[in-house]
């Protein structure tokens, strides 16, 4: 009398998604261009902007490199998740990587949490090295309250995950893996400059402020600002408070309409595959 194994169940789209950020992962370490500029960009510019602005009293007794780290913070988040997927997605479509998966049992949700899974773990190692760098030779001072330490993480999880998904429903735009760089680099650049990473944002136009108030890198930053700068610098900010409650706000209507977004727009081929 023969036996029939008993079938395995087949894994869940979060197995499926937590073995594709495994893979993810072990690329990304490979790639050493890829590694050197996401781990070393936002370092490099707050060292440059500690130099030039060496002995600028910002407001409080707050120095350069003290102001400018939440920002680079900010930005680092943006660049891992927002550019990042934008720029690589693109490319994987463009190469047919994404074609090939597509064969696969694969649902887009489980390729979704494989790359957000991939910023999450290269946006903590870029901010450890970023925090080691600023505290051990710019002289910033770590905050220690717990309270500080729990709006860093739900403002980090917040930003990761909207900067995420934003940048796989961008991955669209772009005709052709080649245009992706060209494309989605000056669109990070702009929100850049008009969010207060590269400038003190209550310097900026107010027309500017309330452009970039539309947009999740500001409200990344100020909430960046609230956790590093001391609270006597909160009266510096154009409301006169981090105005944490609508930051959350903006963030978290950006991760559903990213995500609705992304699940309508994903593509596994190219535009001219049909």
């Amino acid at each position: 009398m023969s036996t029939t194994a008993p079938s395995r169940p087949l894994p869940s789209v979060v197995q499926v998604g937590l073995s594709r950020t495994g893979l993810e992962v072990k690329q990304f370490f490979r790639e050493k261009e890829q590694l050197i500029f996401t781990f070393f960009f936002p370092i490099i510019f707050l060292a440059i902007f500690s130099a030039v602005f060496s002995g600028t009293d910002f407001a409080d007794g707050v120095d350069a490199a003290t102001y400018f780290t939440p920002g680079m913070i900010a930005s680092g988040i943006f660049l891992t998740s927002f550019q990042s997927l934008a720029i690589t997605i693109a490319m994987e479509r463009d190469e047919d990587l994404l074609k090939r998966l597509r064969g696969t049992p694969m649902s887009p949700q489980s390729y979704f949490i494989g790359k957000i899974g991939l910023v999450l773990v290269t946006s903590i190692a870029q901010f450890g090295l970023l925090l080691a760098i600023a505290g051990l030779l710019l002289g910033v001072d770590i905050p220690s309250s717990p309270d500080r330490w729990l709006n860093f993480l739900w403002i980090f999880v917040l930003g990761t995950a909207s900067g995420s998904v934003l940048g796989i429903a961008f991955s669209v735009v772009p005709k052709s893996g080649k245009a992706a760089s060209a494309v989605v680099t000056p669109v990070v650049l702009l929100l850049q400059f008009i969010s207060g990473v590269y400038f003190v944002y209550s310097s900026l136009p107010a027309w500017m402020r309330s452009v970039s108030e539309v947009f999740p890198l500001k409200w990344l930053a100020q909430g960046m600002r609230s956790v590093f700068l001391p609270d006597g610098f909160e009266a510096s900010e154009p409301g006169g408070s981090w105005q944490l409650g609508t930051g959350a706000i903006v963030l978290s209507v950006w991760l559903v309409v990213g995500l609705v977004v992304a699940q309508r727009v994903f593509r596994w081929t190219r535009r001219d595959a049909g």
